[in-house]
């Protein structure tokens, strides 16, 4: 009997040992880094996608392309030897794994080797186009229609087809006027240069005008002797850059110039849409004040002003993010998004004079991505913040009763694929706890298939509890979330020091009910060190309608800060959190945050690392600083009170300011006077510039940024 207690109790133990070894393992800051994207990475399906417009999918699995049907066992449709022999047979080189591709139809692929373009038919095994492009190009956009391809070398447009013939759109000498390119440095929904119409017969681009533009000086350190590279930066207030849109003709060679002069030249083309019938082109244009916008309809082929379809003011800003979409079966409907009629992004449908025919959605949620249409257009798919600000997940709306229904049914945040028939989706989501989970299902709301489900690659990892919440906002209404992620090991009788991870500017969302809360493996490693993490998005964050973000206009970082501090009242109220031991880090918008909270409230924040901060928002650029500050010729007492120059001296906390020397977003300017102030009284502060890095350090640079960081708060906080 004793022998037989003595192998239980061995057994008990031991496994209890097996467990405690199995999750005893700590985090590098490479692991944490780098590891994040690596080796940590939840297991995913390579190039999952559906084929064209058949309800079946693909994917690649140990160099084969494998096809399934929705319910079905997966086949070879094309194993990577037979994909070489094709092309080698065209004269194209083997490659030793399949390339990132996507269906043009059901047996045309398109992808990029060796520097071409290629379109290839592997049941023909015949390339269909080979596009080869100049090797300078950049800004590449590929026409489907016309098998062309426009892109942009040094200021100038270029246009190349499959003949190999380039040619030249514009020729610009000035280096002041830049085609091809994005404008407005890619504020209101711009994120290129170039629009192609429909039909691939017309070119649409964008042409800015620098001239009185000033430029701000970087240093490349790299030469002997050091090079100047000079870059237009528009600050708040001053003269800014003048854009118009031309319209290139490819069987005329001649370009017409779009006649867009509703506020002068000093005015926003945002969204360019072609419409369904490639006669006319229709641009939110905006005023500079931001508060003005025209939804305007101009003939292409002759730049004239047709009509204008409808306006949107608001005193604060409006914001044009969206282009609009035409529905091909009707051609004169298209779906136009915003969140300005009732606060929140919704989709609304009109006709192409300009008449609202119906709203589509309604709600206090935003709508964040339009996924597409079945063959019929009965339905739209879409993704939205409806169950939760921190989820998201994708419903069927029904465009003539307006009814819709929900497709994802389990909690988290779900990135969807619709097939080309709106029968089925792809479902690709996580949530807290479940790194990743990809089904299919079809579009009444049955479950059809498990394809994956990826196991914790952190399971032998001893990490800190993540846990989400919310608390109030400042203005005792407001549900505000955040994420906690307490230290490894946790002991609810002990006292830990915290650090207060910030951004709480617009257009980003930390919290998120995804896996590990949307989190950094930067914050376990915290953990893994001591530190409770708290992250917290405040008003004027993103995904949660005008009136949440709103309130931060003319006075940036004021309610945040409020709101922030009512997540440290929270903190202190924890048992287990060192009050005495509260620090502060952000980058960017965040490193703004950061020094305003450890110089506003000098005696909560003992330890402050900021990251490109913005410290004047009179050095910082027209289309972002305006939009939220108005000029500083407008809004004075605003730009002095969120001004943190005249904050250098109530510093009293160690503060660490880390800026990339070549950063051309939040340009050095404004940390270097930071620090000119502190000089200037006598206020110690310690600043390490990245020589090399712009405004994120990113590579092996990061570790090195990350090890700094967490090294100042093992100084300093512990």
């Amino acid at each position: 009997m004793k022998r037989i207690f003595l192998l239980v109790y061995l057994l008990i133990n031991c496994g209890l040992l097996l467990s405690l070894n199995a999750q005893s393992k700590k985090l590098s800051m490479e692991d944490a880094i780098l590891g994040q994207w690596r080796q940590f990475y939840p297991e995913n399906i390579s190039q999952l996608s559906w084929r064209a417009d058949a309800s079946e999918y693909t994917y690649v699995k140990e160099n084969k392309i494998m096809l399934v049907k929705p319910g079905g066992e997966p086949s070879v449709l094309l194993s990577l030897e037979d994909f070489n022999k094709g092309i080698e047979a065209q004269s194209l080189k083997a490659l030793k794994r399949f390339p990132r591709f996507s269906w043009l139809s059901e047996n045309v692929m398109e992808f990029n080797a060796g520097g071409a373009l290629i379109h290839y038919d592997f049941v023909a095994q015949k390339a269909l186009l080979q596009l080869k492009v100049n090797a300078k190009a950049e800004n590449k956009d590929f026409c489907e229609a016309s098998n062309t391809v426009a892109y942009t070398i040094e200021n100038n447009l270029y246009i190349a087809g499959a003949n190999g013939e380039e040619i030249a759109v514009t020729a610009d000498t000035d280096k002041n006027m830049v085609n091809g390119q994005a404008v407005s440095r890619s504020e209101y929904g711009i994120s290129g240069g170039i629009f192609w119409s429909p039909n691939g017969k017309q070119l649409a681009f964008y042409r800015k005008d620098e001239s009185k533009v000033t430029s701000f000086p970087l240093v490349d350190i790299n030469t002997r002797v050091g090079d100047l590279r000079e870059i237009k930066y528009p600050m708040a207030g001053m003269d800014s850059e003048e854009v118009s849109l031309g319209v290139y003709n490819l069987d005329t060679k001649k370009t017409s110039w779009i006649q867009a002069d509703d506020f002068g030249n000093d005015q926003y083309l945002t969204n360019i849409s072609w419409g369904a019938e490639n006669k006319y082109i229709y641009i939110q244009v905006l005023n500079r004040e931001s508060n003005h916008a025209k939804m305007n309809k101009y003939e292409a082929s002759t730049g004239k002003f047709v009509a204008t379809l409808f306006e949107e003011k608001d005193e604060r800003w409006v914001e044009p993010s969206h282009k609009l979409v035409f529905l091909k079966k009707k051609p004169n409907l298209f779906i136009y998004q915003t969140n300005n009629r009732h606060g929140y992004n919704h989709a609304y449908l009109y006709n192409t004079e300009g008449k609202l025919i119906k709203q589509l959605t309604s709600g206090d949620w935003e709508i964040t991505e339009i996924l597409g249409f079945d063959k019929d257009e009965k339905y739209m798919f879409y993704v939205s913040t409806e169950v939760s600000p921190i989820d998201r997940h994708a419903y069927k709306l029904n465009l003539k009763t307006g009814k819709r229904y929900r497709l994802t049914k389990d909690e988290g945040y779900h990135d969807v694929q619709v097939s080309a028939d709106g029968k089925y989706i792809l479902d690709n989501y996580s949530s807290l706890n479940v790194p990743r989970i990809v089904n299919v299902a079809d579009t009444r709301g049955k479950f059809v298939k498990q394809l994956l489900k990826a196991e914790n690659k952190l399971k032998d990892y001893n990490l800190g509890e993540i846990s989400l919440g919310t608390i109030k906002s400042a203005d005792g209404v407001t549900d505000l979330h955040y994420r906690m992620v307490k230290p490894a090991d946790f002991d609810p009788n002990k006292k830990y020091p915290a650090v207060v991870y910030v951004y709480g500017g617009p257009h980003a969302q930390l919290v998120t009910n995804r896996y590990m809360g949307g989190s950094r493996l930067w914050e376990q490693y915290m953990a893994q060190n001591g530190y409770l993490l708290y992250i917290l998005d405040n008003r004027g964050s993103a995904n949660r309608g005008k009136e949440f973000e709103a309130v931060i206009h003319r006075q940036c970082g004021q309610p945040e800060m409020a709101d922030q501090m009512k997540g440290v009242e929270f903190l202190k109220t924890l048992p287990y959190v060192d009050a005495d031991k509260i620090g502060v880090h952000g980058w960017s918008y965040g490193g703004f945050m950061t020094i305003s909270l450890i110089t506003n409230y000098p005696d909560v924040f003992k330890v402050a690392v900021a990251g490109g901060p913005v410290i004047d928002w009179k050095w910082y650029e027209v289309m972002y600083g305006e939009r939220y500050m108005d000029t500083p010729g407008e809004n004075p007492e605003g730009y002095a009170k969120t001004s943190l120059i005249a904050k250098a001296k109530d510093l009293k906390g160690k503060l660490l300011i880390c800026q990339g020397a070549i950063d051309p977003t939040v340009l050095w300017q404004h940390s270097l006077n930071f620090i000119r102030e502190c000089v200037k009284h006598n206020v110690q502060v310690d600043y390490f510039p990245y020589p090399r890095a712009e405004h994120n350090v990113r590579g092996r640079d990061r570790i090195h940024l990350k090890q700094k960081v967490s090294n100042y708060f093992d100084d300093y906080l512990k």
